[in-house]
C-alpha cells in the first residue's frame, strides 16, 4: 500500500520557526540595502542637498554637511528685501552654475 508516512520531523514546531528567523533575516538585508541607498543615510561623510517639490508651495531644502542636518520649509510666500545686485549668475552646459562677481 502506497501511503505517505509520518515522520517524527514533519511535526516539528521549530521548523517553522526557522523559517520565520529567514524570513527576518531577508527583511533585515532588504532594510539595510534601503538606509545604504538613502542619499542622505548616516554612514556617508559626503556633503548633500535634497530638495523635494521643488518650486511648489511646500517645498522642502534638507542639507546634510558631515553629520549635520539642516531643513528648510517654504511657507509659500515670496520673499521681501532691500538690496544690489551683486554679481551675475550663469549656468554652464553641463548644469554646474558659476558665479561672477561684479
Amino acid at each position: 500500500m502506497k501511503g505517505r508516512f509520518i515522520t517524527e520531523e514533519d511535526d516539528d514546531p521549530i521548523l517553522s520557526v526557522v523559517n520565520l528567523i529567514d524570513l527576518f533575516l531577508v527583511i533585515t538585508v532588504i532594510l539595510l540595502i534601503i538606509i545604504v541607498q538613502n542619499p542622505l543615510n548616516p554612514f556617508t561623510s559626503e556633503d548633500v542637498i535634497v530638495v523635494e517639490n521643488p518650486g511648489k508651495k511646500d517645498m522642502r531644502i534638507t542639507i546634510k554637511e558631515g553629520d549635520e542636518l539642516t531643513r528648510y520649509e517654504s511657507n509659500g510666500e515670496i520673499g521681501e528685501g532691500e538690496g544690489i545686485k551683486a554679481g551675475i549668475t550663469y549656468r554652464l552646459p553641463d548644469g554646474r552654475m558659476v558665479y561672477v562677481p561684479e
